[in-house]
């Protein structure tokens, strides 16, 4: 057993403490991701521009959950108790990139970055990334569902999960698998920034639908399941004083519950941008019509107008 991992059953107090651990990779990686972001929202507010402020909240918090999510002590009992590496796991998945992704972190970019030196580069990279190939492949659904399917049933019921998490570097490398699968999976659906390719309303309602029944009826199987399915975490729950089956059947109720709620959310968003553009849709076409006509409106007009020239 690791040195820094637990002994005692945790509390809040223990979760949300500075707990000793190893390096703290996604921590950096959230630190240096808010510094960026907030450079470039800065950088635009001086020249005149305006950003939302809302975005960067968004992004910004985000960025706190990450660091609190794989920083804290959380972090430490996530070595020893499955229930608290499904909480990450969830989080990383589910919470974090949806409030990413909605600070629009690629428009950013676009409009902050210089037009010289290494910022006309990273633009050129940008824009070539824009128009790739395998930036499209990477950002389809038909990539999206398959790992979300290995990151649960493929690294539990596989038993990939007691290969990998044997070592600190196999725990660190999950969750920043864990995170990246997340983003991939929510850039399409609720990403405003420029895409090489983009779902329809209809397709974004379709895979939220699909991504949530994948982690509830895999919350229900870990509920119900009678031997545990990453024996890594038997040892280290049992010293802790704990049931390491209780402590499963806790990790399947997160993810059915609370891995439901980020995904309720998504959903709404989802339904409210589909219903104000088809709103937006129907008044504009309605204001072109008022000024231009229609072909149908057109055609009704000339037929009355050939009526009238037969009674004449």
């Amino acid at each position: 057993m690791s040195p820094w991992i637990p002994d005692s059953p945790p509390t809040f107090a223990d979760y949300v403490a500075v707990l000793p651990g190893p390096f703290p990779v996604l921590p950096v990686l959230a630190a240096v991701l808010a510094v960026a972001y907030l450079a470039g929202a800065i950088r635009l507010w001086r020249l005149g521009r305006r950003w939302p402020v809302w975005r960067m909240v968004s992004f910004l918090l985000g960025c706190v959950l990450l660091a609190g999510t794989t920083g804290l002590g959380v972090e430490a009992y996530g070595y020893a108790l499955l229930s608290v590496f499904m909480f990450q796991q969830l989080t990383l998945m589910m919470a974090i990139p949806p409030l990413l992704v909605l600070g629009s972190p690629g428009t950013l970019l676009l409009r902050a970055t210089p037009h010289r030196g290494v910022g006309q580069g990273l633009l050129r990279a940008a824009h070539a990334g824009l128009r790739s190939r395998a930036a499209r492949w990477v950002l389809s659904p038909w990539l999206a569902l398959p790992i979300y399917l290995a990151a649960f049933y493929g690294l539990y019921l596989a038993g990939l999960a007691d290969r990998i998490l044997a070592t600190i570097e196999g725990h660190v490398a999950l969750e920043v698998a864990f995170l990246v699968a997340g983003v991939l999976f929510t850039i399409p659906v609720l990403s405003s920034d420029p895409l090489p390719m983009r779902l329809s309303h209809g397709g974004r309602a379709i895979d939220v639908f699909a991504e949530a029944a994948l982690h509830a009826f895999f919350g229900v199987f870990l509920m119900m399941a009678t031997t545990m399915l990453v024996t890594q975490f038997v040892a280290p729950t049992e010293a802790l004083g704990l049931d390491p089956l209780e402590d499963q059947r806790l990790a399947g109720g997160l993810a059915w519950s609370y891995g439901e709620a980020p995904t309720l959310l998504m959903l709404v968003y989802v339904m409210h941008r589909w219903f104000r553009e088809d709103t937006a849709r129907a008044a504009a076409e309605d204001r072109y019509a008022d000024v231009h006509g229609t072909s149908e409106l057109n055609a009704y007009n000339a037929y009355l107008e050939s009526l009238r020239k037969k009674d004449a």
